[in-house]
């Protein structure tokens, strides 16, 4: 008897395996590689999966930013200014295939107007979460834009900006503003 085409899961697995499979498509290819056959090839599903599990490929997309957010989400309970610096470069949101999902995220918020209001929420989410230990929401804006900045830096040239260079840069920078960060 022949092998099945392709095997059964439970709902939440296959929808997992597909955002799984979504970030690794970005990963290697950036947004022009989030195509329904590439996903379905490397998750092993079938192309109606990702109709049924989100809708189409932009619920989806917003699935996988959902799932890239959740580490800068994550982690921030008794997070006090001493440890800002390490919280906003934790080293979950580093390891690959992070980085390269985000950058290619990034460029797609900007013209998709469903990811936008997806990053929006989240990003709201986050500089709430800043805000709580700098004490202002403008500032926590200006802290997460210079973190990210040192962040793309890291990710563009990780040979000139390490972790630990990013971190004392921000450090630095921050600490007219907060004191010892």
């Amino acid at each position: 008897m022949a092998e099945p085409r392709f095997r059964r899961y439970a709902p939440e697995v296959r929808a997992g395996m597909l955002v799984e499979a979504g970030m690794a498509c970005l990963a290697r290819g950036g947004i022009g590689a989030f195509t329904v056959d590439n996903i379905c090839a490397e998750a092993g599903a079938s192309r109606g999966l990702i109709a049924h599990h989100f809708g189409g490929k932009d619920g989806l997309l917003v699935a996988v930013h959902a799932a890239a957010y959740a580490p800068v989400l994550e982690g921030w309970e008794g997070v006090g200014l001493p440890g800002l610096v390490d919280r906003l470069f934790a080293p979950a949101q580093f390891t690959e295939p992070g980085p390269r999902v985000w950058l290619a995220l990034w460029g797609e918020i900007a013209v998709n107007p469903v990811l936008k209001a997806e990053h929006e929420r989240h990003y709201t989410a986050y500089r709430t979460k800043v805000a709580a230990v700098v004490g202002d929401d403008v500032l926590a804006g200006a802290v997460i834009a210079l973190a990210d900045g040192l962040w793309l830096e890291q990710c563009l040239a990780p040979d000139v900006m390490s972790p630990d260079r990013a971190k004392a840069a921000c450090r630095m920078l921050l600490r007219p503003i907060l004191g010892d960060v």
